[in-house]
């Protein structure tokens, strides 16, 4: 297969597997911790090299859970205020956590093999039957993957209490 062929199979494994290419992902760690790649390898826990290989798509998947964990991570710290200021010292201190951390990862923390049913449990905590139904019907027309979702979550709570 040719190099850019490659490429665009590896870029297109990514949307399905991270929900879009990791290079776009990794970019914005980049841009939001004012690091260069080179740095960011370091704080997940990869080489420079792969980190690269897997930005342009050369290769498809990030091989150690840990550093996903990580990376995701890092995602998330963007959203906290003390980060979300830009604060240099806030930003390092966010960096120094995650190289730091040792995340572990089960069946429990991310799905495995695509298996949606994790999330029913979690939105049966956060909603009743009812809600779920009302908001099934209400994404319907314009999300009906999520809506299917929330329906295949009522369903394997069993039948309704009486």
């Amino acid at each position: 297969m040719e190099d850019h062929k490659i490429v665009q199979r590896n870029l297109a494994l990514q949307r399905e597997w991270y929900g879009e290419p990791l290079g776009d992902r990794v970019r914005r760690l980049v841009v939001a911790f004012n690091v260069s790649q080179a740095q960011l390898a370091d704080v997940l826990g990869i080489s420079a090299p792969m980190l690269s290989q897997v930005m342009s798509g050369r290769r498809a998947k990030i091989g150690n859970p840990a550093v996903l964990a990580r990376l995701i991570m890092l995602e998330r710290k963007i959203l906290t205020p003390d980060v979300a200021t830009g604060a240099p010292e806030a930003l390092q201190r966010a960096l120094d956590e995650v190289r730091e951390s040792k995340p572990t990862v089960s069946r429990d923390s991310l799905p495995v093999n695509g298996d949606e049913s994790v999330a029913y449990p979690v939105l049966r905590r956060v909603a009743d039957r009812i809600e779920l139904q009302q908001a099934a019907d209400l994404l319907h027309e314009d999300f009906p993957a999520i809506a299917d979702l929330f329906r295949r979550a009522i369903r394997a709570a069993g039948p309704p209490p009486r």
